[in-house]
């Protein structure tokens, strides 16, 4: 499962043929959440609420990237970084 992002401590990862719908891996300490990228949501698991925000406002700004990267790794097997908010 490649790491797509590092900020403020969340991993950002993407499993490849991963079920639908599209979504990101978001890690920080012992909490995992899956956050849908056409919304910004978190769908499963929980973050703390300053990291949820942070996550979420990342992938609504971010999503064409993500949605690009989620069709790699469907299809392809390959998955790019994508910068974090304070890479901006």
């Amino acid at each position: 499962m490649p790491i797509i992002a590092i900020f403020n401590g969340i991993i950002i990862q993407m499993f490849f043929e991963d079920h639908d719908p599209p979504h990101v891996h978001a890690v920080y300490g012992e909490m995992k959440a899956l956050v849908r990228i056409a919304d910004g949501e978190v769908i499963r698991g929980r973050l703390p609420r300053r990291q949820a925000r942070l996550v979420t406002s990342w992938v609504r700004i971010r999503q064409a990237e993500l949605m690009e990267n989620w069709r790699h790794a469907q299809t392809d097997g390959r998955c790019f970084r994508i910068p974090g908010p304070a890479d901006d």
